[in-house]
């Protein structure tokens, strides 16, 4: 069942998007080439905590695998759930950062890809087009459309600019869980799936890889690669769903 969240709900979980971007600037800033990924996970620990909010990945369980860490950094061929270490980032790196955050029993959830120093055009170009596909996404999550009109909006940039989206992970509905129904796909055809209403708050985290779509999942049960080694760019907002049209919760 998809919940429609109130008006006073809504709020809370803007309060912990506020946190969460407020998190993402001040990772953003300390991205560059020396620094340890374990690193960046405490400067976001220690801000989401500063600011009222509590890392929302910290120890969520996947099977038996327990999350170790506080955010994912993603590295280059990693897609998603990148688990931070004492691995250094290097220039020509392009590091993806998903964050969750709770606020008084409600979960908001965003992520970026950024460049270390100086990266090759065609990385700068697969961040350009996953982030424009995640704009273009949140741009036709109006009330009365279709679900999959927002996953093939995704789909339909993606392909057009000769990149593929990750088809065995998708966006999700949040609120007071960090997963909740619906799941958003990343490709689909129009016209179908729920109606979009008034109240649905959903994550929408289009997952663009540089070649072929297939992912492979590590020992460590959580760090996602692409099967071909190339690149993975991950952008995500957490998006309320009004009577005039979406909110971005996560800014």
């Amino acid at each position: 069942m998809i919940a429609l969240r109130s008006d006073v709900e809504i709020a809370s979980m803007r309060k912990a998007g506020s946190i969460l971007a407020r998190t993402l600037e001040k990772i953003k800033q300390n991205i560059r080439a020396g620094v340890r990924t374990r690193e960046l996970d405490s400067i976001a620990r220690g801000e989401i905590l500063k600011l009222g909010g509590y890392p929302a990945f910290k120890g969520v369980k996947v099977g038996r695998n327990e999350y170790p860490a506080n955010i994912c950094v993603s590295i280059n061929e990693v897609v998603v759930h990148g688990i931070p270490s004492e691995r250094r980032l290097r220039d020509g790196d392009i590091v993806s950062v998903d964050v969750g955050v709770k606020f008084r029993d409600y979960f908001a959830d965003a992520a970026f890809t950024a460049g270390v120093g100086k990266i090759s055009a065609e990385a700068s170009r697969l961040i350009s087009v996953t982030k424009q596909s995640l704009d273009i996404a949140i741009d036709n999550a109006l009330p009365g459309r279709n679900l999959s009109d927002v996953s093939a909006a995704i789909q339909g940039y993606v392909e057009s600019n000769g990149y593929s989206v990750v088809r065995q992970l998708v966006g999700h509905g949040i609120g007071t869980k960090l997963w909740e129904e619906p799941e958003v796909p990343n490709f689909g055809r129009p016209g179908s799936g729920p109606k979009l209403k008034p109240g649905m708050v959903l994550a929408i985290e289009p997952m663009v890889n540089q070649g072929d779509y297939e992912v492979e999942t590590l020992d460590d049960g959580w760090t996602v690669v692409t099967a071909d080694g190339k690149l993975s760019a991950h952008f995500e907002h957490t998006i309320a769903i009004r009577d005039g049209g979406p909110e971005v919760l996560t800014v």
